[in-house]
């Protein structure tokens, strides 16, 4: 028979190799259910609760940049505004929503008169392309209205989970997640509300530490804060209501 000692060698290799096999499955299985954001702590909560009602004070005018009347207009300049300023993409809308005033109108559009209108927005041969097959989705799949779902919205040619969440939250009132732009991903990381670096990963975060009536005002808000006070190239620290707050604050 085997030695008292070789046994226990053995038992403990087995034990090991089952735990293995054990920590892979766990491995895959939280890879199959996605990013599971850690639950903050209370004094996290009160620290976002504390950022977010500063900066309602500051900026009590906060709002959508985007110039739109409806949901349609602004799904439409929400592609616009990829790799654009949205005062430019505002400079271009007025002319683009007179000539194509619904999703109809835009699903029929022809495409060199399409890529004229949205020219100065950059890359116009690709928006205007998505901008009509946007149209005709819309009159395929909905009936020429914009749909009030994330899955249907996320279904759409040329719709992220970014431009749905600006859609819902600015066009429906819909607080369905927090939109994640680079200032939102810079400035969160800088208050040490998130240490993740991928968009999906930062609102899951994002989505359990700020109140959920604020998802939406949240990047409106970062966004007006990261142009006027924490700038990226040079923050203003001394002058920002955060910088109390801010675990990065450079006073």
């Amino acid at each position: 028979g085997m030695s008292p000692a070789r046994k226990k060698k053995a038992t403990r290799k087995k034990s090991a190799r089952k735990k293995a096999v054990r920590k892979k499955a766990r491995k895959k299985k939280a890879k199959a259910r996605g990013y599971q954001p850690r639950r903050p702590t209370r004094a996290q909560k009160m620290q976002a609760a504390r950022i977010v009602s500063w900066l309602d004070e500051t900026f009590p005018d906060a709002d959508c940049a985007l110039d739109h009347r409806n949901a349609y207009e602004l799904l439409a300049a929400t592609i616009l505004s990829a790799q654009c300023t949205d005062a430019r993409v505002n400079m271009v809308t007025p002319a683009l929503f007179e000539r194509f005033p619904t999703a109809d109108s835009l699903a029929d559009a022809d495409l060199s008169e399409l890529e004229e209108l949205v020219r100065t927005t950059g890359f116009f041969r690709n928006k205007a392309r998505s901008l009509k097959g946007l149209g005709q989705a819309l009159v395929a799949d909905h009936g020429g209205e914009v749909p009030r779902s994330m899955a249907e919205l996320h279904a759409l040619p040329g719709v992220g989970r970014k431009t749905a969440n600006v859609v819902l939250g600015n066009a429906f009132g819909i607080d369905e997640g927090v939109v994640v732009d680079t200032h939102v991903q810079r400035i969160s990381g800088l208050l040490g509300l998130t240490t993740e670096k991928t968009p999906e990963k930062i609102e899951r975060d994002l989505m359990e530490l700020v109140p959920r009536d604020h998802w939406t005002v949240w990047s409106h808000l970062l966004i007006l804060h990261g142009r006027n006070v924490c700038k990226a190239r040079r923050p203003l620290c001394d002058r920002c209501v955060l910088a109390d707050l801010c675990p990065s604050a450079a006073i």
